[in-house]
């Protein structure tokens, strides 16, 4: 299954994630630091989908209270919630 985020306060504009069965099948980051994102995704793909958002979440961008990896954790949150997991 697609799903679809819209991040806020951090510099990429959407988030997208493939995920099938928990497991993340793909995850494409629009905006952002392109090579960085590109690394993330890499690493999260085939991971069940708890682990990436504990492995993410709360981490920041220089002064910002947030970033894209932990707007990453905070789309999977959106999806599991939409899923009622």
């Amino acid at each position: 299954m697609e799903y679809r985020y819209r991040p806020t306060g951090v510099c990429s504009s959407e988030i997208i994630l493939e995920i099938d069965q928990g497991i993340v099948k793909n995850l494409k980051v629009i905006g952002g630091c392109n090579g960085n994102l590109q690394g993330i995704a890499a690493l999260v793909k085939g991971m069940p989908i708890n682990e990436v958002k504990e492995k993410l979440q709360g981490i920041k961008c220089g002064y910002k209270p947030t970033s894209c990896p932990d707007q990453i954790s905070k789309a999977i949150e959106a999806y599991m919630q939409s899923q009622a997991l």
